[in-house]
């Protein structure tokens, strides 16, 4: 998963959110907004039920929770009540707006479903230069 880490103003204060990906799904130059939440041990419906909260506030189009434990019904449930993406540039595809991932899942090549399709916006990519064929040295050749 390539996820930009988020990086809190205050050390230790618990925004809700772990990390972000961002991603371009249509021609308006505007990247849409996925956070990332990362729980370990016991995790509870309440804890999605926050993170719903938590995706409204940073106006994120979906929100992803990683967790080392299988979800509950109860859990899967509350994912479910945040209903689908649906990108308008693409009618009949359809991305859950919460998803539930397990650490296992990760591992075996499961990741956020969102439509990636078009750039990546999470990290910049570096500006490709090349020399010209007269600026190009020949490497040196050792004497043996």
């Amino acid at each position: 998963m390539a996820a930009r880490p988020a990086q809190d103003k205050k050390k230790g204060a618990d925004s809700g959110v772990d990390g972000y990906i961002y991603f371009f799904d249509d021609t308006s130059g505007k990247p849409k907004k996925i956070i990332v939440q990362v729980k370990s041990g016991h995790v509870t419906r309440n804890q999605i039920g926050d993170l719903r909260g938590v995706m409204e506030r940073e106006n994120a189009t979906i929100a992803a929770f990683v967790t080392l434990r299988e979800p509950t019904r109860p859990m899967k449930e509350e994912a479910a009540g945040a209903a689908f993406y649906e990108p308008k540039d693409y009618p009949g595809r359809r991305f859950p707006r919460m998803q539930i991932i397990t650490v296992e899942e990760l591992l075996a090549g499961r990741g956020i479903s969102y439509p990636d399709w078009g750039t990546d916006a999470t990290f910049k990519k570096a500006e490709r230069k090349s020399k010209k064929k007269s600026e190009q040295r020949e490497l040196p050749t050792s004497a043996e």
